[in-house]
């Protein structure tokens, strides 16, 4: 595109260092904020090439400021993006859209620290650990931790001023033994924070510590015959183990590890998190992104990693994701081919893919509108086509051995089958079980009427067969003068392949796409379109056989024995008596002896 003079010195004078740009329009209000290796080659790419996204192109337009912030690395770029992006919240940039409040539990900094849940974090030097993705997890681990330390609830200040002068007495949670009785000292203060530091390393994910002091205890306990107190031990043991099977499912050996992985379409992107202590996921969250210039999962899944340590503070030396990233030479990036890491990385991708399936399931019930758009943009993303697919017409011929050959059109429109638009056609010049023609021939009725009744044309039609029912069918489009005006594809049954006119390459599909779902369906409904009008067909023909040779049994008998039997080939099938309850015992006895003769008839040519 063509720059002002203004505009193509501002891109002329950019470095060649990483940093982060900033476009803004002639008010002076700002579109959007990225990040580059390169600040000149990046901003310059913007403006030297029409975009596919139509968004894009209409940002660029907008653009009259460019500004920049140069930094040392492209790690640093990366996170002063991510600051500036929550910060200003560009019109043009990827919307964060989790913006909820997640519980926490926190060891609060205090004399005998409480451990409690909370969705407030407060600077007051207390520790948090989390966030959970729901109340009942924390519920579950506080549950936990009550079984195996007994610990305060109150709120007292127990300083130990407050303790000596005898201020406070002991309450219910005392005599019923969830505490130890601190407000009166009758527990000492390390003994208590020694079992902080226990619950600390749990919340970590570290269950060794735990396990070997209770293990002692019980040994303890059963030396010096005090059974009771060693049984309690041992079901303190039976309550850490149980929980420590639920949520270790990696070797124990992999620690401190964050595993992130992305599933994206065309409106959306999700990222996974998994935060991995000891072999246990201590933490999941996934983050949803809301795309605005079709950005790749390269630079959404980075935004994010950005994103969530900074969010969850997170400090581990090392990340696993699904394709190589740089955040500096602090942070170790790991992209896993086999082994215990690729299993998790794979568990991170199907927590993302399953966020998804749930997001999608209840926009499609919220609001059917925004979900017909978001895969109509999808299937025109990936169809390669011009415009969206919001009215779709699908072909498929039916005969069998050459006889009664039929055609079936069927019409989609938002992705959803109209049944009132469905036609079929008698094929009228084709002789003989010739597909080519057939299709060529129909194709032609079809586009031929709408054009003579000013109806409408679809965007898209989807011809069921390969490359010949598809140059057959442009045959017809090019009598019509439609060719290139009207998108067409064809799908080949056995690989799904998609076919385009004069490209010998098929382009293949994710099996699990929207795109390819609404193909099958459209492809589906049209056989079962085709199908059963070639069956009706088949049936009237054998019924009018059958009227013409049964001498004494007229239409109206042959119609009401059909509405009842359902099919001539059932009716040859069934008992004398059967036809007799139906059209009374003469004409049975005619119908049944003439199918009886037939059947035998055929039975002895096949055999001779």
């Amino acid at each position: 595109m063509a720059l002002s003079p203004s505009l193509e010195l501002q891109v002329q004078t950019l470095p060649d260092n990483p940093g982060v740009y900033q476009y803004f329009d002639a008010e002076g209000k700002l579109l959007y904020v990225g990040k580059a290796k390169n600040l000149k080659k990046r901003v310059s790419s913007y403006f030297n090439k029409v975009h596919d996204n139509a968004k894009t192109n209409v940002m660029v337009r907008k653009i009259h400021e460019i500004r920049h912030i140069v930094v040392a690395t492209e790690a640093d770029a990366l996170l002063l993006e991510n600051n500036l992006i929550k910060k200003l919240q560009p019109r043009y940039n990827v919307l964060l859209k989790d913006d909820k409040s997640y519980p926490w539990i926190c060891i609060k900094r205090e004399p005998f620290p409480r451990v409690f849940s909370t969705r407030k974090m407060i600077k007051d030097g207390s520790e948090y650990f989390g966030p959970y993705t729901n109340f009942k997890v924390v519920h579950t681990i506080l549950d936990m931790i009550k079984e195996l330390y007994p610990l305060r609830t109150c709120q007292l200040d127990l300083k130990p001023a407050n303790i000596k002068s005898g201020k406070f007495k002991v309450c219910l949670e005392f005599h019923i033994g969830n505490c130890k009785g601190p407000c009166e000292g009758l527990e000492s203060e390390q003994q208590y924070l020694d079992q902080v530091a226990a619950i600390r390393q749990i919340l970590k994910g570290n269950f060794k510590d735990s396990l070997r002091d209770f293990r002692k205890k019980m040994q303890d306990y059963a030396a010096e015959m005090q059974f009771e107190e060693a049984q309690k031990m041992k079901e303190k043991i039976e309550v850490l183990e149980n929980y420590q099977a639920r949520s270790t499912i990696l070797n124990p050996k992999i620690s401190n590890i964050d595993v992130f992985s992305i599933v994206s379409d065309e409106s959306m992107a999700f990222v996974n998190f998994l935060q991995i202590a000891h072999g246990a996921i201590i933490r999941s969250h996934t983050l949803e992104l809301k795309k605005k210039l079709d950005e790749t999962d390269e630079e959404l899944l980075a935004l994010a990693v950005v994103e969530m340590r900074e969010r969850f503070g997170l400090t581990s030396k090392e990340i696993v994701v699904p394709f190589p990233l740089d955040f500096g030479e602090n942070i170790k990036v790991t992209v896993p081919q086999l082994g215990d890491k690729k299993q998790i990385l794979e568990l991170s991708q199907r927590n993302a893919k399953y966020h998804r399936l749930e997001q999608l399931k209840q926009l499609q019930i919220v609001d059917p509108e925004r979900h017909t758009q978001r895969i109509m943009a999808q299937m025109q993303k990936d169809l390669r086509l011009s415009v969206e697919p919001r009215h779709i017409e699908c072909f498929d011929n039916s005969n069998i051995q050459g006889t009664n050959p039929v055609s079936a059109c069927v019409v989609f429109k938002d992705g959803k089958p109209s049944k009132k638009d469905y036609r079929h056609f008698n094929v009228k010049t084709v002789e003989g079980p010739n597909d080519f023609a057939t299709m060529e021939e129909v194709v032609y009725r079809r586009y031929k009427r709408l054009l003579d009744e000013n109806e409408p044309l679809p965007q898209l039609i989807i011809i069921d067969g390969g490359k010949g029912q598809l140059s057959s069918a442009l045959k017809s489009l090019e009598a019509l003068n439609l060719r290139g005006k009207i998108a067409i594809i064809g799908i080949a049954k056995r690989l799904e392949e998609l076919f385009y006119p004069g490209d010998s390459v098929p382009l293949y599909l994710d099996k699990k796409s929207e795109t390819l779902k609404v193909i099958q369906h459209l492809r589906n409904e049209a056989h079962r379109f085709g199908i059963t009008f070639h069956r009706d067909k088949r049936s009237k023909s054998a019924l009018q056989s059958s009227m013409e040779t049964i001498q004494g049994i007229g239409e109206k008998t042959m119609q009401t024995l059909l509405k009842h039997f359902k099919s001539v080939k059932r009716l040859k099938l069934a008992s004398e008596s059967e036809i007799s309850e139906v059209v009374g015992p003469s004409k049975a006895k005619k119908i049944y002896e003439f199918y009886q003769t037939n059947t035998n008839k055929d039975h002895l040519e096949t055999n001779t």
